[in-house]
Formats: C-alpha cells, sequence, structure tokens
C-alpha cells in the first residue's frame, strides 16, 4: 500500500513538473488517500498485534 502511494507520489510531482495540473492533483490525491488508508491499517495491526493471548 505505502509503495503504491510513493507511486501516485512521484507520478505527481512528474506530472507537475510538465505542466499537466489535472493529473497532478488526481495522482496527489489518490496518494494522500492511499497514505491515509495505510497509516490506518499500520496503526490497527500494530495494536491488535500487541495483544496477548490467553
Amino acid at each position: 500500500m505505502l509503495s503504491w502511494a510513493i507511486i501516485f507520489l512521484v507520478i505527481a510531482i512528474i506530472a507537475g513538473i510538465f505542466g499537466f495540473a489535472g493529473i497532478a492533483g488526481t495522482a496527489a490525491w489518490i496518494a494522500k488517500v492511499l497514505f491515509i488508508i495505510f497509516l490506518v491499517l499500520f496503526l490497527v495491526s500494530l495494536i491488535f498485534g500487541r495483544r496477548t493471548r490467553v
């Protein structure tokens, strides 16, 4: 998930450099959404992974 966010961030940066504002904005938005999903899943796995089993 994080690798997809980084890929879309790089696409957004490259599109921004070449002047494709629509593509850059969309790719940046997708990268932001994927990063938030990654953070939520990471925190959930961190919390539930630390539980001790009886």
